[in-house]
C-alpha cells in the first residue's frame, strides 16, 4: 500500500490503492485546504518533493503548467503510484503552515443582513485572486484614515469563489464597527488584509470536539465547524452558544441545517438575559452565565478537544470552568477591545 509522507514532520499516512491523497489524509484526520474536490479550484495544491502520482484531470486555472513543472499537484485528484509520495505539509511539529497574508485585496460587499439587534452579517467576494486561509483565522477590515483596520474572524469555511462571511458587532463608540454596520452597503468595495491568527487547532484531532462561543465569537467557531463536518469529521461535535436572549441566537437557518445534515452535530443554547414570558420551548436551552452553567450541564469534557471564542472575560471564565471539571486540550480565541472596536486576537492554548 502506498504511503504519504509529510515533510518536514516525517509523519506517514497509508493511502489505499485507488484513493486520492486528500481522501487518505482526511481519513486519518489530517486536513488539507480544499473546496471543489474535483480539480477546478486549486485550493489543495501542494509541492510534491519525491515520488510519482497520477494527477488525474485538473483544470489549468487550478494548477498551471508552470506549477506542474515545479512539482506541484492538486491532492483532491492525485493518486500515488510510487510506494512513498512525499509532500510539503506543515511544520516540524506537524502543525499547518499558515498562508502568507496579503494586503489591500479588493472585495465587493455582495450581501448584508441584520442577524440580531446588535450583529450584522457581511458577505464579501474578491475582485482579485481569493485569499487562502485556514478555518478559524481572521482578516482585517477598515478604510484608513477614518476607519482603522480591525480584526474580524471569518464565519465560513474556505470557498472556491473566495467569499468571506463576517459577523460584525455594533459598537456605539467603535469607529470601524460603526462604519461597517451603519454605512457599508451592498455593492461597496472593501479592502481586506489577511489572513492572520493560529486559532485552527490540531488538524490531526482524533477526539470528540466541544465548541463554546459567546456573541460574535460564534464566527470562528462556525468556520471550524463547517470545515470539519464538510470534510467528514466523524467524532461528535457539540456547539454550546451563549446568547443574551432568543433574539440574539444566529444564524438559525445554518445551525438547523447542520443539525439535520450531520448526525454527529449538536447545538446547545444558553441565555443570560432571557425575558420573562418569552416562549423558547422549541429548542433546548439553559439560563445563566455559561461558565457557571457548565458544571450542571450533561456535557462530558473527558477526552475531548475544546475550542472557546468570545470576549476576553468570557473565554477566560469558560476556560477555567472547563479545566476545573476535567483536563482537556483547550484552544482559545479571546476578542479584545481595541480603541472602541471589538477585535479578535488569536491565541492557541
Amino acid at each position: 500500500m502506498p504511503v504519504i509522507r509529510l515533510y518536514p514532520s516525517g509523519n506517514e499516512i497509508p493511502c489505499p490503492n485507488g484513493m486520492t491523497v486528500l481522501a487518505a489524509l482526511e481519513a486519518q484526520g489530517w486536513a488539507l485546504p480544499n473546496n471543489c474536490r474535483a480539480g477546478t479550484c486549486g485550493e489543495c495544491k501542494v509541492k510534491v518533493r519525491s515520488g510519482t502520482f497520477d494527477q488525474g484531470f485538473v483544470l489549468d486555472m487550478a494548477l498551471s503548467r508552470e506549477e506542474r513543472q515545479q512539482g506541484y499537484g492538486a491532492m483532491c485528484m492525485a493518486k500515488p503510484l510510487s510506494e512513498v509520495l512525499e509532500i510539503e505539509w506543515g511544520t516540524v511539529d506537524a502543525k499547518p503552515t499558515l498562508f502568507p497574508p496579503r494586503e489591500q485585496v479588493p472585495h465587493v460587499v455582495v450581501d448584508r443582513m441584520d442577524r440580531t439587534p446588535s450583529i450584522v452579517e457581511l458577505r464579501l467576494r474578491p475582485l482579485d485572486e481569493p485569499i487562502r486561509f485556514w478555518p478559524g483565522q481572521h482578516m482585517q477590515l477598515g478604510e484608513q484614515p477614518l476607519h482603522p483596520m480591525r480584526n474580524y474572524s471569518m464565519a465560513n469555511a474556505p470557498r472556491p469563489d473566495g467569499e468571506l462571511t463576517f459577523y460584525v458587532t455594533r459598537e456605539p463608540f467603535g469607529q470601524t464597527s460603526s462604519w461597517l454596520t451603519s454605512s457599508v452597503d451592498v455593492g461597496d468595495i472593501l479592502m481586506v488584509n489577511g489572513p492572520y491568527g493560529s486559532f485552527i487547532g490540531d488538524p490531526a484531532i482524533d477526539t470528540p470536539v466541544i465548541l463554546i462561543a459567546g456573541g460574535s465569537g460564534l464566527a470562528p467557531i462556525m468556520s471550524l465547524t463547517e470545515a470539519a463536518l464538510r470534510r467528514g469529521f466523524s467524532h461528535p461535535v457539540k456547539l454550546i452558544f451563549s446568547a443574551r436572549t432568543p433574539a440574539d441566537v444566529y444564524p438559525r437557518g445554518q445551525l438547523a441545517y447542520l443539525e439535520r445534515r450531520y448526525a454527529n452535530f449538536e447545538k446547545i443554547v444558553t441565555y443570560t438575559r432571557h425575558p420573562h414570558g418569552t416562549d423558547c420551548a422549541q429548542e433546548p436551552h439553559y439560563h445563566g452565565r455559561l461558565p457557571s452553567l457548565l458544571p450542571s450541564m450533561t456535557v462530558s469534557f473527558t477526552g475531548t478537544s475544546v475550542f472557546v471564542a468570545g470576549s476576553e472575560p468570557f473565554v477566560g471564565d469558560c476556560t477555567n470552568a472547563v479545566r476545573a471539571l476535567q483536563p482537556a486540550a483547550i484552544y482559545t480565541e479571546p476578542f479584545t477591545d481595541q480603541q472602541g472596536d471589538i477585535s479578535s486576537l488569536s491565541i492557541l492554548g
